[in-house]
């Protein structure tokens, strides 16, 4: 294949699509430009069908360091598991990807995305969607394109749409809107929004939608020069699995049953029920009859299923559980559900549970993030766990997988725009939703449960989050939109869309549609439903947890901020970290010291005001007129020196020692001896002179040398009174300023 290169101006963006140059062998592949940012998307498709009752599609996003001209961190210093990011972009080809294929596909499809140039301007991402779809394409292979997937910025100040904003216009928009789909309908949403109105996230969803057709139509454009160049795409046999009229016929006499088994509100017993009816109807066919029909029959025991819950729906409007299609399940909300961590809440709708716990930290605890992307990390972090138990099976505990990471992106996406600045509450936050039962819409639960934690653990939201998930059933001519779907109703039905938000507006969504015909008003339709759903829920949660904690529970750590002048950071630390290694230990508390001076300090209890009042004393510049109760850490001929403040020593002159003149220091004070003074002068150098308070009268004796000197007249030019610094011989003789800690 020649190669042939399309460039096109979209938006205010400049795009290059590219095939014929890099990875022939691929069945298919394609090098995406916007800006300098730069991926190339390979497909490939196994020779051979497999023997699965699903479409076996696996999509893979790699993240390449040297796209931004970094070296990976590790001792191997190369690319190892992907990060999150890299997780969430590859579900976003995917999503988008998956339902245009055609029914009975059944060989292996594998997509890379491999990121070759990031230039921190234009994100790598969205644009990996249109690639793909173009690979695919000229490849040959069979699937419903072109595809494209978008996203739609708003700014703040003027409201206008964006589309595939800039890093920099991102951090200037109120709306994060991903779109995927074809020229006429969206199969993929993903959102966050700071509280936006169901009409400006309608707008920007049409917006989106006309900027997907667009890019759909610059393919074409695309697809005609690599046929004008190279002919037509090959054509490629792919042998789909076809419905087989007599299992088909077999199967489907068995719909009464299937309907009644589905009728039980409990998941386990339903699930029972429905594999017990389904293992019987397979016992029917003879064992030549499983071998020849082997695809076919599980296929069609599928269908049965699907059918008889979605016509249950739309025929009397009632659901396998008994709900009308706007009906919330039975909710139960606690808010303070466990002792002694910072904040907790167990959030249940019907058999879904989810118990969610926050932790807060010092700012330094932040999570660090290792991407391509300009981002450094980030202080609010959810994480969310779907154990096996939670579905009653046995499996694998390990690391995170696709979905676990997809579900607390939402609900961390969700909650994101009513966190606190780090002025406001200097904290970092971590939630954990654990999963406890689930029969759908657990990703929902995890953001009710979070803001139930984050309430508990007295962080000052914005506003309470809630969110629920919609469905949709299309079946006979007739259209259902389902409130709150359970497991069942989002595996078979044709919409699961998420959507959560305050009071006030939209924080965050999710949409995967398998449907063709959603049309505006359908959007429209679920997104007001799901408003009243959410509205309903987040109610139920007031009752239970009215207002945000107060304060934090004593088992949180009490952060405290401090400003210090930048020339004292020194100071705090002390040499190779002495001092400030020294507060912790014997406070308690946690420091953490910014180049601009900012310190934030961390304690349980009194630890945190504790270190506090030590650095404070640290960094403080006495003042004349300040009173002090010091400890004398010197003696010299001419007076002692006395710490006022950790490190900061001030010279009381042996003729303020005592009433009486004093032939030795010693004579009125020792090392180690508490003195009450007053700070009489403080010079530009910062050398502080001081006053004692409550002067004892010299001892007998002490001034013997000079006996009858009082009798003397006065002399009328005495010279001036020595002072510390001056030159002379006993400035000369003095010992260098003591200073703790250095």
């Amino acid at each position: 294949m020649a190669k042939v290169t399309h460039e096109f101006d979209l938006y205010g963006k400049h795009y290059v699509l590219e095939t014929g140059e890099l990875a022939k062998q691929a069945t298919g592949s394609c090098l995406v430009k916007c800006g300098d940012s730069t991926v190339l998307l390979t497909a490939v498709v196994s020779k051979e069908r497999k023997d699965y009752d699903f479409f076996p599609l696996t999509v893979d996003f790699i993240e390449k360091m040297y796209a931004v001209g970094r070296i990976p961190g590790g001792y191997l210093k190369r690319e190892a598991r992907p990060s999150e990011k890299a997780t969430l972009t590859a579900r976003m080809i995917d999503r988008p990807l998956r339902p245009s294929f055609p029914a009975g596909f059944r060989n292996e499809v594998q997509v890379v995305a491999t990121t070759l140039v990031a230039d921190q301007i234009n994100p790598v991402d969205t644009i990996c969607v249109m690639a793909a779809s173009a690979a695919l394409t000229v490849g040959g292979v069979p699937f419903e394109g072109p595809l494209a997937c978008v996203r739609i910025g708003r700014d703040r100040d003027t409201h206008e749409f964006i589309v595939n904003p800039t890093y920099e216009e991102r951090d200037n928009s109120d709306l994060d809107l991903e779109l995927g789909g074809a020229e006429g309908f969206i199969s993929m949403l993903e959102a966050g929004a700071e509280e936006i109105s169901e009409e400006d996230m309608l707008a920007a969803m049409a917006f989106g939608q006309e900027a997907i057709a667009a890019f759909c139509a610059e393919q074409q454009r695309f697809f005609a020069k690599v046929r004008e160049v190279n002919g037509e795409f090959p054509v490629r046999e792919y042998v789909l699995d076809e419905p087989v009229a007599e299992v088909h016929d077999r199967v489907f006499a068995h719909y009464g049953e299937m309907e009644a088994a589905l009728k039980d509100a409990d998941k386990l017993s339903r699930i029972g029920k429905v594999e017990a009816l389904k293992a019987a109807i397979k016992a029917e066919f003879s064992e030549e009859e499983q071998a020849q029909w082997g695809r076919a029959i599980p296929v069609e025991l599928k269908a049965l299923e699907k059918h008889a819950m979605r016509l249950m729906v739309v025929e009397t409007g009632e659901r396998v559980d008994g709900r009308t299609p706007t009906e919330v399940r039975p909710l139960m909300v606690k808010g303070d559900y466990l002792p002694r961590v910072h904040g907790s809440g167990l959030f249940q709708r019907g058999q879904t549970q989810v118990l969610s716990v926050c932790t807060l930290g010092m700012l330094n605890e932040w999570q660090r993030l290792d991407t391509i992307e300009p981002v450094d990390g980030k202080r609010y972090i959810h994480h969310y766990n779907f154990p096996p138990f939670c579905t009653g099976e046995t499996g694998r505990m390990g690391s995170p997988k696709r979905r676990e990471i997809g579900h607390g992106n939402l609900a961390e996406r969700a909650l994101l725009p009513v966190i606190p600045s780090e002025d406001e509450f200097p904290y970092t936050i971590r939630v954990v939703s654990e999963v406890m039962e689930s029969n759908g819409s657990s990703s929902m639960a995890s953001t009710c449960g979070s803001t139930l934690a984050l309430m508990d653990a007295g962080v000052p939201l914005k506003r309470p989050v809630s969110g629920v998930a919609m469905g949709l059933i299309q079946e006979e001519g007739k259209t259902v939109v389902l409130t709150d779907i359970q497991g069942l109703e989002d595996f078979l039905g044709d919409m699961d869309f998420k959507v959560t938000g305050t009071t006030k507006g939209i924080t965050a969504m999710q949409m995967d549609n398998k449907a063709t015909g959603l049309t505006p008003e359908i959007l429209r339709s679920a997104l007001m439903q799901a408003h009243e759903g959410r509205m309903f829920i987040l109610d139920a949660m007031l009752d239970a947890v009215p207002a945000v904690r107060a304060e934090t529970k004593e088992s949180a750590p009490q952060i405290i901020s401090l400003q210090i002048p930048t020339d004292k950071i020194r100071d705090v630390i002390g040499s190779g970290g002495k001092v400030i290694r020294g507060i912790q230990e014997d406070t308690g508390a946690t420091i953490d010291i910014q180049e601009d001076g900012t310190v934030f300090i961390a304690g349980v209890g009194t630890a945190a005001d504790a270190a506090a009042d030590r650095i404070k004393a640290i960094v403080k510049v006495p003042e004349v007129g300040e009173e002090y109760t010091g400890r004398v850490v010197g003696i010299q001929p001419f007076g002692a020196f006395v710490e006022l403040l950790p490190g900061k020593d001030g010279l009381l002159h042996i003729s303020r020692v005592a009433q009486g003149r004093v032939d030795k220091v010693e004579d009125v004070l020792n090392i180690g001896d508490e003195v009450k003074v007053r700070v009489l002068e403080v010079d530009e150098k910062g050398k502080i002179s001081l006053d004692r308070i409550d002067k004892p009268e010299a001892p007998a004796g002490s001034g013997h040398a000079h006996e009858g000197e009082k009798d003397r007249p006065r002399r009328e030019h005495r010279a001036p009174r020595r002072r510390p610094g001056d030159k002379g011989e006993t400035g000369e003789k003095r010992q260098p300023r003591r200073h703790h800690g250095a």
